[in-house]
């Protein structure tokens, strides 16, 4: 099955380094993975500031980033989410609008990513706002495809508690005056689905008059209630068969980035064998390619602890065995599970609020 897949760093908490995010993209190209969006949301610059314009060092990174994507065949995009502009889509958000994008398109963007998500959404006309936004941005940019993230953008009832009840008929609202080109993501029947069906995605399809771009939340692991685990798992509840009804894949990885790999590279897979598809052979096979035999046997031994019962499960003395255990290799996985064993990796309620 031909799925475009690909990477949206799109969690909260500590982003990756410019090395980690170059590493990863040469690491699952291979395997299909074929655009990464940029949008960590602790960036800023694309979020609650985002009418400041990126400082030079930033935004030399970013170009550096988009030159080594382009360069492995990778798609380069940004996920722009401006705060609230729908409140006020007036003459000077228009202007700092226009600067944001020149400083974007700078960079050579393939994709741009217009983000509606984390924000108050309980007006009766958000999504004509929203399209007004969208449409205005379309018309100037130079990135040859434009993804919208709705505001809600899950049936899950948590978005209405923590957002605002949404406003009846809002998705289908949003797919009939939305230019078709446009693409508009979707994470499932939850914010972090267990599974995607083939009927869901055609339902939702028929809501937004286009297949669904999947925002895909796992392996992401970040904020305080998921942090405290690893999730290092193959991929389940998405067959091959939901390839047809949706317009892309793309995978939210956990915080840890070498680590991430390994769910990301199962779901490669998933599509591959279709039928065939074996979760836990996939998990050894993708375990074995990007840990070496070695490490990957130890985490697999490792699994119930790091995903199921996760630090709140753990006594001082199981952590500090695991911490042995893992530092007899020197691999950067090693070093990831051992900083998520001290804390490094631990959510916080706070970034959830102000990023």
């Amino acid at each position: 099955m031909d799925v475009e897949l690909g990477i949206i760093e799109g969690f909260f908490g500590r982003p990756y380094g410019w090395d980690e995010r170059a590493d990863m993209v040469a690491a699952l190209r291979p395997a299909g993975y074929r655009f990464y969006l940029y949008g960590p949301k602790a960036d800023g610059y694309l979020r609650r500031r985002w009418r400041e314009p990126y400082p030079e060092p930033e935004l030399e990174a970013l170009a550096a980033f988009s030159l080594a994507c382009r360069t492995t065949g990778v798609r380069f995009g940004v996920g722009l989410s401006p705060y609230e502009l729908f409140l006020a889509f007036d003459a000077p958000a228009k202007a700092a609008l226009a600067a944001k994008l020149a400083q974007l398109d700078a960079l050579g963007l393939d994709d741009l990513g217009v983000f509606f998500d984390d924000m108050k959404g309980d007006l009766p006309d958000l999504a004509a706002r929203q399209v007004e936004i969208i449409h205005w941005i379309a018309g100037r940019t130079t990135a040859s495809r434009v993804i919208a993230c709705p505001s809600y953008y899950s049936d899950d009832p948590v978005l209405d508690r923590v957002f605002g009840q949404r406003p009846a008929g809002y998705l289908e609202d949003l797919g009939r005056a939305l230019d078709p080109a446009v693409q508009l993501m979707w994470t499932g029947e939850e914010v972090c689905a267990r599974e995607f069906s083939p009927g869901h995605l055609a339902r939702v399809a028929d809501q937004m008059r286009r297949k669904p771009f999947l925002w895909d939340n796992y392996p992401v692991n970040d904020g305080p209630r998921i942090s405290p685990y690893l999730h290092l798992r193959a991929f389940t509840g998405r067959p091959a068969t939901i390839g047809p009804h949706i317009a892309a894949h793309a995978v939210n990885p956990a915080s840890q980035a070498v680590l991430s790999r390994i769910p990301a590279l199962t779901l490669a897979e998933s599509y591959a064998q279709g039928p065939a598809y074996q979760y836990l052979a996939a998990f050894r096979g993708a375990a074995r390619a990007v840990l070496g035999a070695d490490l990957a046997e130890a985490v697999e031994r490792s699994l119930l602890l790091l995903e199921d019962a996760g630090l709140e499960g753990m006594d001082a003395a199981r952590k500090a065995r695991l911490r042995d255990r893992f530092a007899a290799f020197d691999h950067p996985a090693a070093r990831e599970i051992i900083a998520w064993l001290d804390g490094a990796f631990t959510g916080r309620a706070d970034d959830m609020q102000t990023q």
